[in-house]
């Protein structure tokens, strides 16, 4: 099949991808490099001490078939290309060149030398870099999602040819906020806090001054609500692109607000997954039967989006946009569309381990629970509290010495499941729809080449519901949580 016009944007171009070794920046190198062999460099950011450290993660983190079965599909298309492009004396000679370093410095953390040469060759800037950790502490939160936009506007700024700068946010910079949510930008420093103001160079100075992890983790929660969003991971997203508005204002931007990331549809393979996504935790929960009950409302609207259908809006969006001088948003999403039911995703659940029930050692099948739910989270909260808190504590207190570990154990289990409901909470009783009027006119215009609709398909009507949460995301979700024991040894 005919790569089409979008594949053929990347042709002969170089790419400094940060994130690259996160879930979607996988599937970017991937997808890149398997519909365009001929792109000229990918540059690729790397967290790691020194150059052959860098190297050695890309190696093993993209390359190895063993330990990452998403670049199968792309090797035997690069055959010399990729396989062997590492020669003895350890350089990269084809298209992958490591980085090492970090978007939260200066300069990336790269040498004088180094950026002045990044800056002379860079066609396009993916900014996948991000820390996406609901309880990350305060100040490694602003460093990356905040401070790391400031960075990467001024190496932008000194790239000779640069023609796109592509940032992934999130669709919940939204905060709480209910009804129809525009693909539309922030105003610098506007809170969603009614007649609040957000001071963002305060804030970064106010992390610089601060020593105390304890005091930073505190700042960060209690910040995050005084402003009217629900976390630190939000907050630091939205004051990043706030900054992006700000200081990038001269340059070609895309940014790419994606909702609930879950495992691939189709693309290289379905159902290819990394890391546990938010929703995952609750598949992953009730398979081992540690969810005795938990908060969702039915009628409410879940907004998924497959990670392959998101890298396909990424690079169709830098196609469409390339070299424009404005900034564009488009929520990379689905509920306009294709609305799932949050009592959809609970029957399918339940659909899923009907049809692949657990079983003992010899073979018995082992009965799941139903979960008891609350359309409240205040109700959860008081459940959980009378039907599980009072009598541990009551039995804590009588038998101190003969219960401690089992009483460290079942609290603990009992923390894990609150902490868990209280950073979902927001999410399961979302009211807000995401307006996509911007990706759908991206698609209309794609869906007119039938090699880029059929290569680069980000149309959720496509979506059965039911199918792909049955026949593919959960069962991805437990099989990489099942993986994840074994090679960590956990029982």
């Amino acid at each position: 099949m005919d790569a089409g016009i979008v594949a053929g944007r990347f042709r002969d171009k170089s790419i400094l991808i940060t994130g690259s070794t996160g879930f979607l920046g996988k599937m970017l190198v991937e997808k890149i490099l398997r519909v365009q062999p001929e792109v000229r460099k990918l540059y690729l950011l790397v967290r790691a001490p020194d150059a052959e450290t860098a190297q050695e993660r890309i190696l093993t983190e993209k390359l190895d078939s063993n330990r990452n079965v998403l670049f199968i599909n792309c090797r035997p298309r690069l055959l010399e290309k990729v396989c062997l492009m590492f020669c003895a004396n350890n350089t990269v000679k084809e298209k992958i060149c490591p980085l090492a370093g970090d978007v939260m410095h200066e300069n990336f953390g790269l040498g004088s030398s180094e950026i002045l040469q990044l800056s002379q060759v860079v066609d396009i800037i993916v900014n996948g870099a991000a820390t996406t950790n609901f309880m990350e502490r305060y100040d490694v939160a602003l460093a990356t999602n905040t401070a790391g936009i400031m960075h990467l506007c001024k190496f932008a700024k000194q790239c000779d040819n640069l023609r796109m700068l592509l940032h992934v946010s999130t669709a919940y910079v939204a905060g709480e906020q209910a009804g129809l949510l525009l693909e539309k930008p922030f105003q610098f420093g506007e809170a969603l806090r009614k007649s609040y103001h957000l001071d963002i160079e305060a804030e970064l100075q106010l992390v610089d001054r601060m020593k105390s992890i304890h005091r930073i983790k505190f700042s960060g929660d209690n910040k995050a609500k005084h402003f009217g969003w629900p976390n630190t991971y939000v907050l630091t997203k939205a004051m990043g692109e706030m900054l992006l508005e700000h200081l990038g204002r001269d340059l070609p931007v895309v940014i790419i607000r994606p909702s609930m990331i879950t495992s691939t549809l189709h693309d290289p393979m379905p159902g290819w997954i990394e890391e546990t996504r938010t929703l995952d935790a609750i598949f992953i929960a009730y398979n081992n039967q540690t969810l005795p009950c938990f908060i969702a409302d039915g009628n409410v609207i879940c907004d998924l989006i497959p990670g392959d259908m998101v890298i396909n809006a990424m690079m169709v969006a830098i196609n469409s946009h390339w070299n424009e001088q404005a900034q564009v948003i488009y929520h990379v999403t689905s509920a306009h569309q294709n609305p799932l039911p949050s009592s959809l995703i609970e029957i399918s659940m339940y659909n899923y381990f009907h049809k692949n029930p657990r079983t003992t050692k010899d073979g018995k099948v082992i009965k799941n629970k139903e979960v008891l739910v609350f359309k409240k989270f205040s109700y959860f909260q008081a459940y959980m509290f009378l039907r599980y808190k009072v009598p541990l504590e009551m039995m804590h207190a009588l038998l101190r010495g003969l219960y401690s570990k089992n009483y460290n154990k079942i609290n603990r289990g009992y923390t894990i499941l609150m902490t868990m409901a209280k950073l979902y909470a927001p999410y399961a009783f979302f009211k807000g729809r995401f307006d996509d009027t911007n990706l759908r006119k991206l698609w209309n215009a794609t869906a007119m080449d039938k090699n880029d609709a059929s290569l680069f398909n980000f149309d959720p009507n496509c979506i059965n519901w039911s199918s792909y949460l049955v026949n593919t995301h959960i069962p991805a979700a437990i099989k990489y949580a099942s993986d994840s024991k074994v090679k960590t040894g956990s029982a």
